[in-house]
Parts: C-alpha cells; sequence; structure tokens
C-alpha cells in the first residue's frame, strides 16, 4: 500500500516521541511491504513562532490531503492563556476542518504494568475500557464572551451532533462486548438530557444487539476508580471526556502509555498520545513515546485499514514492556529507566522479533 501521512511534531516532548513513531512507521512498512510517505510540518507553537498561526495553511493543506495525520503534542507555558495566539485554538481549528468528530481513547492494562498503577493490582485486572469522546461541540466550541466581572462558555449540541458520535459507539461497541455507558449531567443540564433522549432512541432503535446504560459524570469518575473492568465503551460529550480519559490514564499506569484516535465520516483522521506538550521534561529524551507508537496504530487501522500491522505495534510495545522496558514514567525503584530513543529501540526489536 502506498499512503500519504501528515506529521505535526508540535510543542515540548512532540518531537520527541515522533521520532520514535516515525521509526516504527518505518519499520513496519519495510517489514509488510508498504510505502509510507511521511511529511512533516510545523503545528501548535512553533508555528505560530514561525508564521503567527498555530494552523498555517500550508499545514492544513497538508493535512486535508493526507491518509492520516500524526500529531505529537502542542502547548507550553510561552503560549499561556494571556497569550494573543494561543495553540489549542489551532487544535480546535483543525479538529473542525478534518470534520473529525470522534474521539476514541482506549485504555487497556497491560498486566505487566499492574504494578504501576497506584490502583490496587486486583482492580485493574481484566480493564479493557473505550471511550468515545464527542469531538467537536459542546463547551469547547460554543460562544464565548469575557467582560470585566463576567465570562460565558456556551455548552450546546444539536440532535445530529450527537446522533453521529453514538453511531460511531454503537459499531465499536458491536465488536467488543455490546455495552455502551453514556454519560451526562442530566440532573442538572438541559444539553444532557438531550444526550439522553437521543442515545435512547438511537441505540433502541439501530443497535438492538447493544445494551445501554445512563451514567452521571461524577458517579462515573468514582466507578472508574472502583470497578473499571464494569465498562465497556464509554459515550460522552466533549469537556467530560476531556476529564475522564486522563482520570483513566491512571488506570493504564501513565498518561504516556495511552493513545487517541479522533475520526468522522471519511477514513482520514487525526492521531496523538492523550499526554500534553511536558515543556519541564522537553529536551531531556526521558518521555514515554508509547502513547504515540499506539496512536501510531490506531492511524493505520482506522485510516489505512492494516489491522496487522496495527497489532503489530501493539504487540512490539506490550512485548517490550513485558520484558521490562520502563520510561521514567513507569519505572519503579531499583530499575534503571530507559530514554525515549532507548524505548523506541526496545519496541522496534520486539517488532522484528529480537
Amino acid at each position: 500500500m502506498k499512503a500519504h501521512i501528515a506529521v505535526l511534531p508540535g510543542d515540548g516532548i512532540g518531537p520527541e516521541v515522533i521520532a520514535e513513531g516515525l521509526r516504527v512507521l518505518r519499520a513496519v512498512a519495510a517489514r509488510f511491504g508498504h510505502d509510507f510517505e511521511l511529511t512533516e510540518a510545523p503545528f501548535g507553537g512553533v508555528a505560530i513562532d514561525l508564521h503567527g498561526d498555530g494552523l498555517p495553511p500550508a499545514t492544513l493543506d497538508l493535512c486535508r490531503k493526507a491518509d492520516g495525520v500524526l500529531l505529537g503534542a502542542i502547548g507550553g507555558p510561552k503560549w499561556g492563556p494571556s497569550a494573543p495566539v494561543r495553540p489549542e485554538a489551532a487544535l480546535l481549528r483543525l479538529r473542525a476542518e478534518l470534520g473529525v468528530y470522534a474521539n476514541l481513547r482506549p485504555v487497556k492494562v497491560m498486566p505487566a504494568l499492574r504494578d504501576a498503577s497506584s490502583i490496587k493490582p486486583e482492580v485493574l485486572d481484566g480493564v479493557d475500557l473505550l471511550f468515545v469522546r464527542e469531538l467537536t461541540g459542546g463547551l469547547y466550541f460554543g460562544r464565548k464572551s469575557r467582560e470585566a466581572d463576567r465570562a460565558v462558555d456556551e455548552c450546546a449540541y444539536t440532535v445530529g451532533e450527537i446522533e453521529r458520535v453514538t453511531r460511531v459507539a454503537g459499531r465499536l461497541a458491536r465488536g467488543r462486548r455490546g455495552h455502551i455507558t453514556q454519560v451526562d449531567k442530566s440532573n442538572v443540564l438541559e444539553t444532557s438530557r438531550l444526550w439522553r433522549e437521543v442515545t435512547t432512541r438511537l441505540v433502541r432503535d439501530e443497535f438492538p444487539d447493544v445494551t445501554l446504560e445512563h451514567m452521571l459524570v461524577d458517579s462515573t469518575a468514582m466507578h472508574l476508580i472502583r470497578r473499571p473492568r464494569d465498562f465497556d465503551v464509554i459515550l460522552t460529550e466533549n469537556l467530560f471526556g476531556d476529564i475522564l480519559t486522563d482520570e483513566a490514564s491512571m488506570l493504564a499506569g501513565s498518561l504516556g502509555m495511552l493513545p487517541s484516535a479522533a475520526i468522522g465520516d471519511g477514513r482520514r483522521g487525526l492521531y496523538e498520545p492523550i499526554h500534553g506538550s511536558a515543556p519541564d521534561i522537553a529536551g531531556k529524551g526521558i518521555a514515554n513515546p508509547c502513547g504515540t507508537l499506539l496512536s501510531a496504530a490506531l492511524l493505520l487501522r482506522h485510516s489505512l485499514g492494516l489491522d496487522n500491522e496495527a497489532a503489530a505495534i501493539e504487540a512490539a510495545v506490550a512485548g517490550a514492556i513485558t520484558q521490562g522496558a520502563r520510561t521514567a514514567d513507569l519505572a519503579t525503584a531499583g530499575t534503571t529507566p530507559l530514554t525515549t530513543r532507548e524505548m523506541g529501540d526496545a519496541v522496534l526489536a520486539a517488532l522484528s522479533g529480537g
């Protein structure tokens, strides 16, 4: 297969973890006989410094023409809340421009990392859940205003926005254990009551083989720690999904382990680890690249239809971890953590069968 992948290293540790992602993608291409054209472009804070825009026209054009987009991370104190142009606005705009409205965030606990989490190992056994987060609506995209003594962020959802992301969750649930937990705050919010009404009707009419339950977001936050293996697919709106997935990363031991995919109606998607740019460790070569490597696997699966190749990367990451490879965020007392490059080496060795 010949495919074009747009690569946006971004800011902070983004370039460091993306470098390992590119090494793994090239190794997969060589092993399976593919031709991946990997084209890098500035995005986020680095693009603001270069072009005054976090999403320059040339970068957006590249992403629109690509089969998939691999992103490192964006942001940093240099472009904080008081900055006139912020990287986060570019990310929201890119999601909207690409039409990627469903964010997939899988959380699966590797047996070898049971002790890396602060949660009791017996609670973690068998955890394998998938967040489906609505990505282009809600508070992040609503109308905003600011006065001297008042600020407003509007949270708005349409029936169509809820229906399309619910269909994504339904299709994915069918390939898993067939259960969706829809998360909201319907005891307070009108948008949440709309979410309940729409998801109830759509799952009943279009996915009768899938079971649906509703759960308040505060209860979900508790049960993610108390009984996480009870969840299969968790469907939620933008803000709640953003918060809950960071909480769920603690199940896997580290933010650095978790990938994400942002997909829409076509095959092209946006793929990135869920961690941030971590400016405090940028340039030190100690960042965990596994979230990026697993995001590359999701790109192969969802945008290119290469399930075997995606599974090979996932198995290589798991194999390296099982053999004891650990970056600083996962290392336990008495163990020597690997650098970002060394963790990439360990995954490449597992990928080649070494």
